[in-house]
């Protein structure tokens, strides 16, 4: 079985009363694709922040590898080896494709600043590999004829294949993604699907939070079910499907 990457512990956070994460405890397993879904307003956003290091929690603890992280600054979070996308995109629109990419590489660059005002060798290094590295993973995402385009100039469903590569770029452990497939099309879902497959099967564990059913029951190996902040179901894709508590927050007490 394989080894437990991220553990939440009991996270509790609310929001002028409101309960948006309730004793929340869960487990992702390294290598395994797992989704969070649930109403809107179930918390699976929050959820998210809590991870990420954007919000802290109330009560509870995140774990990752074993070390907790819980509170931590997101780049302090990003440098242990969780990227994170949103549910809209927030590129830098006027910066190149290309240049979009590098930017992730920020957590994994040594040079600061003062070694960049003095353009020292070791900065010319870093330049060059992380170059080489925003070029790699352009081409494997197949994003390389656009790597001199202006981020903006895209199309909805490029640009979040661009936010992709630049989580990529920071060469993570776990890959948060935040609704991947709102916005985009019957194709561009499904060529999504292959994508987070590929992803994984190159060794990027993935956690989602995802509205669309059919893409989470189709490449997820664990589903967690939040309803009202609150864990109501967690098992594999086809025991959730027939999760009575599961099927009356979807479709009502009289389908239950």
């Amino acid at each position: 079985m394989s080894e437990i990457l991220l553990e939440t512990k009991h996270l509790h956070r609310s929001f002028g009363g409101v309960h948006a994460v309730k004793d929340v405890s869960m487990k992702v397993r390294t290598g395994a694709i797992k989704a969070v879904i649930g109403p809107n307003g179930a918390g699976k956003t929050t959820l998210f922040n809590l991870i990420a290091g954007t919000t802290a929690p109330q009560q509870g603890e995140v774990l990752f590898r074993g070390r907790r992280i819980t509170a931590w600054k997101p780049h302090a979070v990003a440098a242990t080896g969780i990227a994170r996308t949103f549910q809209t995109t927030k590129l830098f629109p006027h910066m190149t494709v290309q240049e979009n990419v590098m930017v992730g590489r920020h957590p994994r660059t040594r040079s600061g600043f003062l070694a960049g005002m003095l353009n020292l060798p070791r900065t010319w290094r870093e330049d060059r590999q992380t170059q080489t590295k925003a070029t790699e993973i352009l081409a494997d995402l197949g994003l390389a004829p656009y790597a001199g385009e202006t981020a903006s100039n895209l199309s909805f469903g490029r640009q979040r294949l661009v936010e992709f590569a630049r989580a990529l770029a920071t060469e993570p452990a776990l890959l948060l993604l935040d609704e991947p497939a709102a916005g985009l099309n019957i194709y561009e879902t499904q060529e999504l699907s292959r994508l987070i497959l590929k992803i994984r099967d190159r060794g990027v564990t993935c956690l989602i939070v995802e509205h669309d059913m059919s893409l989470v029951m189709d490449i997820s190996d664990e589903v967690l079910v939040l309803d009202q902040g609150q864990k109501i179901a967690e098992g594999p894709p086809a025991a959730i499907q027939r999760n009575p508590d599961v099927i009356r927050i979807y479709l009502g007490d009289d389908h239950a």
